[in-house]
């Protein structure tokens, strides 16, 4: 088998955008990747299953409750710094980003910001030891029109019964909590969307299929089927008829988290590019040395930085508590982008041997492509910021 391993350097991120302890944080979480991740990426992704034992160093690592309150058992941290765990884990492991993403921009925001004090007490510390979670708002015929779900909510006595299914939910096979999103009122449109916290023991709920897909392959994303299944109504996320609002301020943080993920697979293609053109010879001298290359390699690290700004600026912003829906979305849009630009100008620099399942770089393009698809396509993404920069709502 050829040599996969990475001994170049990683490139340095801006110092100017981190604290000391960033810097540390970053550097640990980027030597964890190295030291336990990368050794069985690629067996992960050929089972389609992700490594257990690694979900487990997660929380063990605090990567599971970044931002969850110490006084819930969670680190206390920013998001900035959730986001610079999602980069470090993606540049390595893609699935093993968007675990921790999922984790921690969509399922424990969520609950951070609309759960009752009771809900927090009772699900936070479970959050940061050993529960992962889901978030489950799209089905087959609600993607980008997220609102047109058709699960339905129906409170009897001091439950609530809920019956539909759910399709691409992430994490899906891992999670023992969904932020689950169903309708109590379909005649009300959006406003009769109530978001529910559902927990995977509940009786009739089940985790159905797995997908079996073209990349982050070691990322479960099943469907999910509810059948007559009881909801206390205690686990009422937020206000009955809100459920709305929940999903589109959470997926406007986690777009963030995907541009994060996208920024990461970027760095990783173009680390193992560099490294492939410096020994790679051919006409007597390394590739690196032609031109040709030479200018691949600085377009694709210049896109690359420029995509990671994006994302550390966004990122501040929303620790700011400023306005960062436009960059939210912009970073998802151009990150997914460079993303998917990179990682094939990788696979052209190591020519046939790219191509093959033998060397790292097909993989992360395969993982790029879901970039520009969940959380949002990049028309999505194109219709929020186009009204935004012009003045729309």
């Amino acid at each position: 088998m050829p040599d996969t391993t990475l001994q170049a350097a990683p490139s340095p991120a801006p110092l100017t955008t981190f604290s000391e302890d960033e810097i540390l944080f970053r550097d640990n979480v980027r030597q964890f990747a190295e030291d336990k991740i990368r050794p069985i990426v690629k067996e992960m992704d050929e089972k389609g299953v992700f490594d257990k034992d690694l979900i487990h160093d997660f929380f063990q690592l605090g990567l599971m409750a970044i931002e969850i309150p110490e006084q819930y058992g969670g680190g206390g941290g920013k998001f900035f710094e959730a986001i610079l765990a999602v980069e470090e884990l993606s540049r390595v492991d893609a699935s093993a980003g968007v675990v921790v993403d999922v984790q921690n921009t969509l399922v424990n925001n969520a609950l951070l910001r609309w759960a009752t004090e009771e809900q927090k007490k009772r699900y936070l510390p479970r959050m940061a030891s050993q529960l992962c979670g889901a978030y489950a708002l799209s089905e087959a015929g609600s993607g980008s029109d997220a609102f047109a779900l058709q699960t339905r909510a129906e409170l009897k006595g001091s439950d609530y019964v809920l019956n539909g299914h759910k399709l691409w939910i992430t994490n899906a096979k891992e999670a023992g909590l969904f932020i689950l999103f169903a309708t109590v009122d379909p005649a009300a449109g959006y406003k009769g969307i109530t978001a529910f916290i559902v927990e995977k023991d509940f009786s009739g709920f089940t985790v159905g299929k797995k997908e079996d897909k073209l990349g982050i392959r070691a990322s479960s994303t099943c469907e999910l089927i509810l059948e007559d299944c009881h909801v206390p109504d205690a686990n009422v996320l937020g206000e009955v008829g809100k459920g709305y609002r929940i999903a589109i301020e959470t997926l406007n943080e986690g777009r963030i988290g995907i541009g994060a993920q996208m920024a990461g697979v970027a760095r990783g293609a173009w680390e193992y590019a560099s490294k492939y053109a410096q020994e790679r010879r051919q006409f007597g001298k390394a590739i690196a040395e032609f031109q040709g290359i030479q200018f691949q390699l600085a377009q694709m690290a210049t896109e690359v930085e420029a995509a990671r700004l994006m994302v550390y600026n966004a990122a501040r912003m929303k620790d700011a508590g400023v306005n960062f829906v436009k960059e939210a979305a912009m970073t998802k849009l151009f990150c997914s982008q460079v993303a998917e630009r990179v990682t094939s100008l990788a696979i052209e620099i190591y020519g046939g041997y790219g191509f093959t399942k033998d060397y790292p770089v097909e993989k992360y393009w395969r993982d790029s492509k879901i970039g520009k698809i969940y959380e949002g396509t990049s028309n999505m993404q194109l219709a929020t910021i186009a009204k935004l920069v012009l003045g729309g709502k």
